[in-house]
C-alpha cells in the first residue's frame, strides 16, 4: 500500500495501469520502465511501491548502453568521448542515460501503454535519440517492443537492456532453479569489467540445463546463447513446488545478465534474482562487440517479455 501523502507526487511520477485477462502491470514515468507485473493474482516482478524510488535498477530500462564502460571513456569514428561517471566507486559509466529521464505517455489503452523520451544530444554522448516502448499484457503474459530511432545527423552507437528482477512466491533465491541456454561467460575485474570469456559446459556456471542457484552468487553476463528457430532464447526460473517464471527475448538480445542481489540492501537481498536480456556485452562501447550503430532516420526495434510457466 502506498504512504503518500494525498496530492504527493510518487518519487518514479505517473504511474500507468494495464491489464487484461488476469494479467496487470504498472508502468512509470520516470525511466518509462516497470514497476510491478502480476498475473492471477501472483506478483512476479519485484518490483517497488509508488513511494518508493527503483531500488537496484528494478524494471528499468538500459540505454544507449547496458551495464558498464570502463572509465566513462570509449571511442567513435575516430573520436574520443568521455561521460559522466555514474558508478563513481568503480569509476564507470553505467547503465546509460534515460533510467532516470521522464519519459511521456503517447498512447494508452485498457491492455498497453506506449511511453517514449528524446535522449539529447550531451557531452559525451552527442547524438539526440528517440527511444519508444510499448508495454503491453494479455493471455500470454507482458510483452514489450523497443523502438529507437537516430534522429541527428551522423551514426550513432547504441545498446540495450532491462532490468527485471524475478520471484516466485516468496521462495528465496537459493532455492530457484536456473535454466540459461548460454555457453559462454564473462570473467570480470574488480571494476565488474569484463577480462576474459570462458565456456561453462559442466562448470558452476552451466545453467544450459536447469539447475539449483543454491549459494551461489551471479552477477554475471552470458553469451554465445543456443537460440530457437526464431532466433530468440530464454531464461526461466523454476520454485521447488514446480512454478516458474520465463523471460523471453527475440534475436536482437545475444546477452544475458544474471544478478541473484547479493548487493542489494535489507530485505531485497537475495529475494529475487535479475533476468537481464541485453543486446551487447558491458563496455560494449569500447570493446565494439556486439555495438549497434544506429544509422540517421532507420528506426531498429527489439522484443521481450516475461510469462508464468516454463519456456
Amino acid at each position: 500500500m502506498s504512504k503518500l501523502a494525498a496530492g504527493a507526487r510518487p518519487p518514479s511520477g505517473a504511474q500507468w495501469s494495464i491489464s487484461a485477462e488476469g494479467h496487470e502491470a504498472v508502468v512509470v514515468e520516470v525511466g518509462g520502465g516497470l514497476r510491478s507485473y502480476r498475473a492471477g493474482g501472483v506478483d512476479y516482478l519485484d518490483g517497488y511501491a509508488e513511494d518508493e524510488l527503483a531500488v537496484g535498477g528494478a524494471g528499468q530500462v538500459l540505454a544507449p548502453w547496458p551495464n558498464r564502460i570502463r572509465d566513462g571513456r570509449y571511442t567513435f569514428d575516430g573520436v574520443e568521448r568521455q561521460l559522466a561517471l555514474t558508478e563513481p566507486t568503480r569509476h564507470n559509466a553505467i547503465h546509460g542515460l534515460v533510467n532516470w529521464a521522464p519519459w511521456r505517455c503517447v498512447a494508452h489503452d485498457t491492455d498497453h501503454v506506449t511511453v517514449e523520451y528524446v535522449l539529447p544530444a550531451q557531452p559525451g554522448y552527442p547524438w539526440t535519440l528517440q527511444l519508444r516502448t510499448r508495454w503491453r499484457v494479455g493471455g500470454d503474459g507482458l510483452g514489450v517492443t523497443h523502438e529507437v530511432v537516430n534522429l541527428g545527423p551522423a551514426p550513432a552507437p547504441f545498446g540495450l537492456a532491462v532490468h527485471p528482477y524475478l520471484r516466485l512466491a516468496g521462495a528465496p533465491v537459493d532455492e530457484l532453479s536456473l535454466r540459461l541456454p548460454a555457453r559462454t561467460r564473462l570473467q570480470v575485474d574488480d571494476r565488474m569489467l569484463p577480462i576474459a570469456a570462458t565456456p561453462v559446459t559442466g562448470g558452476e556456471y552451466d545453467f544450459t540445463e536447469a539447475r539449483r542457484i543454491g549459494a551461489q552468487t551471479l552477477d554475471t553476463a552470458f553469451g554465445d546463447v543456443d537460440r530457437g528457430d526464431d532466433g530468440g532464447s530464454a531464461a526461466t526460473l523454476t520454485g521447488a513446488d514446480g512454478a516458474a517464471v520465463t523471460v523471453w527475448a527475440d534475436r536482437a538480445f545475444g546477452w544475458w545478465q544474471v544478478f541473484t542481489a547479493d548487493t542489494l540492501p535489507g530485505e531485497r537481498r537475495r529475494r529475487a534474482v535479475a533476468l537481464e536480456p541485453m543486446t551487447c556485452p558491458p563496455d560494449a562501447f569500447r570493446s565494439g562487440r556486439d555495438l549497434i550503430v544506429l544509422r540517421p532516420g532507420e528506426p531498429w526495434r527489439a522484443s521481450w517479455g516475461i510469462r508464468p510457466g516454463a519456456a
